[in-house]
């Protein structure tokens, strides 16, 4: 591990997004220290060539394509384990310096009906900070450019309008760009997305007609709406006492949701009303995990372990439908 990412960790950790597993029923086993029941690991991965994985979005097969935070790449995981690099990003320019982690960092990932993948990378230089594309088959592209002193960290895409929203865990903003790219607008800009120390706005999903973003130094879960123009309605702040949280993903249509928290190296299952239970530990296999995602009743929580430096892996958990 370089002497860059050792600093990032001594500073609060938790950091970055990266993705994948479900929750409901099996919190008490796991929050009692032991292994939650059908948990298994997809992959152990190479810690040796940078496969730390960021953040996740799922295939119709049941792969999951990564971002690898450190290492430049974009890879595929494939249901037995077996591991794909897709893309692997350019270096930046001598002397660039990316805001908060000093070294280039992929972030957030997600894939359209067609097989489309978009992500994020931040290297502290206005010609490859910004949105990126990948068709398949194809080569990767920026087709967004965002500010040289942010750091795009988490990524979502709002099928029905066909617009990305990133949050920048920097300069407290998430960011929105449409599908086909061009220049990012921004969406929006609140004292709840700022750092307190470290880093703030981090993980995004879109779901139930908002923006639901967390804040690593803050340890919230917030809300916002995403008006019938478009624009950001009022922050709400939904759950708080999550200090290092990373990624989200909703376990169903419902507004409870799964948390990553990274530092702590837990999954929390956050509740409507706000309360949150850890469910998945250390002892289930996580190492520092920085990404979830859920389908059916299979959850994917992907571990980067950035302090920990043991096992960085990806899980799945079935579980019982949760709403």
């Amino acid at each position: 591990m370089t002497t860059p990412v050792k600093r990032k960790r001594a500073r609060l950790l938790g950091v970055v997004a990266l993705a994948v597993l479900a929750a409901t029923a099996a919190g008490p086993a796991a929050a009692s220290g032991s292994p939650a029941p059908r948990a298994r690991f997809v992959a152990h991965l190479d810690m040796a060539d940078g496969q730390r994985p960021e953040n996740i979005t799922l295939e119709p097969d049941g792969s999951a394509d990564v971002t690898f935070a450190f290492s430049r790449q974009i890879a595929r995981i494939a249901p037995d384990g077996r591991v794909r690099v897709l893309a692997t990003l350019p270096a930046p320019p001598a002397g660039a310096t990316t805001p908060a982690l000093t070294q280039p960092f992929l972030g957030g990932v997600v894939r359209a009906d067609d097989g489309t993948l978009y992500f994020l990378y931040a290297t502290g230089s206005s010609d490859l900070t910004g949105l990126w594309r990948l068709r398949p088959g194809g080569t990767a592209r920026r087709i967004a450019a965002l500010p040289a002193d942010s750091l795009p960290n988490g990524l979502a895409l709002d099928d029905r309008g066909g617009f990305l929203y990133a949050a920048d865990s920097v300069l407290g903003t998430v960011w929105r760009v449409h599908a086909a790219g061009g220049t990012p607008t921004r969406w929006a800009k609140a004292a709840e997305l700022d750092a307190s120390g470290f880093l703030g706005a981090n993980g995004i999903k879109i779901h139930n007609g908002a923006a639901w973003v967390t804040n690593l130094d803050r340890g919230t879960v917030l809300r916002i709406p995403i008006t019938r123009r478009g624009t950001a309605g009022a922050v709400e702040t939904r759950a708080t006492g999550l200090v290092n949280i990373d990624d989200i993903a909703f376990t169903g249509h419902g507004d409870t949701l799964l948390a990553a928290v990274n530092a702590d190296n837990t999954v929390a299952l956050v509740r409507r009303n706000g309360t949150h239970t850890t469910v998945l530990t250390g002892a289930d296999g996580l190492q520092n995990p920085t990404s979830l995602a859920v389908r059916g009743t299979t959850a994917y929580v992907a571990s980067g372990a950035y302090t920990t430096n043991e096992d960085p892996n990806l899980l799945a958990v079935r579980l019982p439908a949760a709403g």
